[in-house]
């Protein structure tokens, strides 16, 4: 389930990547509308890259965080804590059979 909501939450941002194709383009054409130098017109374009790239981990960090308040709040046991359970019984048998063996000799 966990990864279920992460993926999905993950295409959201997917799609903001998308925009930046866009925003790419829209920038091409301020920077030509401007009249602006090839090197203005690149400095405009390298800070906008900068402030979205920016703004994109600031989103992803809100997803991740977003997702682990859901689960923690559904009491969604994640997959680390499963695979912490699974070695504590793996331990918890090993430490039986060792018992009961010294028990029977």
């Amino acid at each position: 389930m966990f990864e279920l909501i992460r993926k999905s939450m993950l295409a959201g941002v997917g799609l903001a990547l998308k925009a930046w194709d866009e925003v790419e383009v829209l920038a091409k054409e301020v920077a030509e509308q401007g009249k602006m130098s090839e090197s203005e017109g690149r400095k405009f374009l390298n800070e906008l890259q900068g402030r979205y790239e920016e703004a994109q981990k600031k989103l992803e960090e809100r997803v991740e965080r977003s997702v682990k308040d859901f689960l923690k709040k559904a009491d969604v046991v994640t997959q680390d804590e499963l695979k912490g359970l699974k070695k504590e019984i793996r331990e918890l048998k090993k430490l039986i059979s060792e018992t009961t063996d010294e028990d029977f000799s």
